[in-house]
């Protein structure tokens, strides 16, 4: 199976040979479709029609659906030679016809909820991705969420550089915004080690978590209004190469003061796993692990190195930190669920069963199912059959916030169906118990919700979210733990940093703070050094680009 495979609803045990290469995501509940199309068809679009394209002849008739792969591949700009991965593109010669009514058919094929897609006459639209857009549910979930808030798209070549961990120019770091409209508030979210963001100047680390950014090479970025600070302060946040120099005004949290840092750009790889620790405490060792996505080959090995570093230092509990992690394969998902609970409780046993559309002509009929917990490498970046270590822990504690996702809360879902007590420490997570196949056509890569999954027991909606017990709400679904806001006065992993404190302080006496509310931000998930603006509304692997830049004038 193709391990472009993401996190969709017909209950497929009886359909499938095995387990498919996966990750999670998240909507669910509710009604609601969209308006009937009209009547009078629009003009056809204008590419120019070639004799050999399917499209070039193709008539829309509601409801009837040719094979997808009948215009698989006939692009209007097709591609020649090989991508990232060494591997020839199949691309011909095509017309735009050709790629609408290709979305249109395999939307049909595969969309978890195709029955509530109303089927709109591709002539109507003049480029690819507007009609993607609306080839979704309009339903919305038990709080009023839309159902579907995860369907994208990315370019294919910067969707692979991300999944291959391709080096990308930047500092290490990775921001977060309070307000985005000027008095705009930019801070730092983490940095990565072995990064210009973590390298000691004179004894100062050059950026912290919380520190906020003032100025970029002069320009104001708090209250800048001209079109020249804004290309001032995106060139300087996101340089285009490795080597560029530039000069940030920075205050630190808990500072009156500012200071002023110089930094020069390198190649990054971002690191999965951003920080794993061992903290000492008087009834014994816990194990932390800052994991920040599921959605990259590396992330297997990361995540199983780490794990096995615990379980070399005898750790008697873990910290397991998903609070930026959007989600990514829910394969590895299903071994960090393995390395967690340990052979016992999961020989046997299902982490995430996968219910698809009855289409009859649906791919995924006959290759997915039930995924079951792996205690064996996947073949991501470890050699397939490589024994994973385990913790064999009855319970996690789990720090999430709204930016926990999909796998992330696959795993949630997957520990808690075969017993194991997950402690949610944070705030409510995203709602994403679906997922898809990240499929390219033409140089675009889609993300379409294709399946969604229940646990060993069954369960499987939660598209509202896991929320701790104490939460001031009721909206999700309510699990054990404490709802605390998200702290950027303290470094991650620090025992004093606020969810962190929460989790060892209820595995030290089972209490928790009063209930906080976290600050309002806009958050921006960008890796290392890309220069692009991530947001968690369509987040599947921590990262959902979007196109354009950071800082706009508003």
């Amino acid at each position: 199976m193709s391990k472009s495979r993401f996190a969709g609803f017909v209950r497929t045990a009886a359909l499938i040979a095995g387990g498919a290469i996966l990750a999670a995501c998240g909507g669910g509940g509710g009604g609601g479709t969209a308006a009937p199309p009209s009547a009078v068809a629009p003009p056809s679009p204008t590419s120019p029609p070639t004799s050999s394209s399917p499209g070039a002849s193709a008539t829309w008739t509601q409801g009837v659906f040719d094979p997808s792969a009948t215009y698989k591949s006939y692009c209007v700009s097709p591609r020649s030679g090989v991508d990232q991965r060494g591997q020839a593109f199949d691309d011909m010669q095509g017309v735009l016809a050709d790629e609408l009514f290709w979305l249109r058919s395999w939307s049909d094929e595969t969309y978890l909820w195709n029955n509530e897609i109303v089927d709109r006459n591709p002539a109507g639209f003049s480029d690819r991705l507007s009609y993607f857009d609306v080839l979704r549910t309009n339903a919305v979930t038990a709080s009023g969420a839309p159902r579907d808030k995860f369907h994208f798209t990315r370019a294919t070549d910067e969707y692979l550089a991300s999944r291959l961990s391709t080096p990308t120019a930047g500092y290490g770091f990775s921001l977060v915004a309070f307000s985005r409209s000027v008095p705009r508030d930019y801070r730092i979210r983490y940095t990565q080690a072995n990064t210009p963001a973590s390298e000691v100047v004179n004894g100062q680390v050059n950026f912290i978590r919380g520190t906020r950014i003032l100025r970029v090479d002069g320009a104001d970025l708090v209250n800048g209004g001209t079109q020249a600070d804004v290309d001032t302060i995106n060139a300087g946040l996101f340089p285009a190469n490795a080597g560029e120099s530039h000069t940030f005004v920075v205050q630190d949290p808990g500072s009156a003061s500012t200071r002023t840092v110089t930094v020069t750009s390198a190649d990054i790889v971002t690191e999965p796993v951003n920080r794993t620790r061992v903290l000492s405490t008087p009834t014994g060792d816990v194990g932390y692990i800052l994991y920040n996505t599921f959605g990259t080959n590396s992330a297997e090995a990361a995540i199983a190195n780490a794990i096995t570093t615990l379980d070399n230092a005898g750790v008697t509990d873990l910290v397991l930190d998903l609070r930026y992690n959007g989600g990514g394969f829910l394969d590895i998902a299903a071994e960090l669920g393995y390395m967690i609970a340990g052979p016992s409780r999961t020989s046997g046993r299902t982490f995430d069963e996968l219910i698809i559309n009855n289409n009859p002509r649906n791919p995924l009929i006959g290759q997915v199912g039930a995924t079951p917990f792996h205690s064996v490498g996947q073949d991501f970046s470890l050699v397939a059959g490589t024994p994973l270590d385990d913790l064999n822990l009855g319970r996690v504690y789990i720090l999430s916030t709204a930016s926990t996702c999909s796998a992330s809360e696959a795993v949630i879902n997957g520990l808690r169906g075969v017993g194991v007590e997950v402690v949610l420490i944070g705030q409510r997570t995203c709602g994403k118990p679906y997922g898809f196949i990240a499929t390219d056509n033409c140089g675009e890569t889609y993300f379409t919700i294709q399946f969604g999954g229940i646990n060993d027991v069954g369960f499987g909606e939660y598209s509202d979210g896991f929320l701790p017990l104490n939460a001031n709400t009721n909206v999700g679904v309510k699990i054990p733990g404490c709802s605390v806001a998200d702290d950027y006065n303290n470094e991650l992993g620090d025992p004093n940093e606020a969810l962190l404190a929460a989790a060892l302080n209820h595995r030290a006496n089972g209490t928790c703070p009063t209930p906080s509310i976290s600050p309002k931000t806009e958050t921006v998930a960008f890796k290392s050094g890309m220069s692009e603006v991530a947001t968690t509304r369509q987040s599947e692997e921590d990262e959902l680009i979007l196109n354009g830049k950071l800082i706009t004038i508003r």
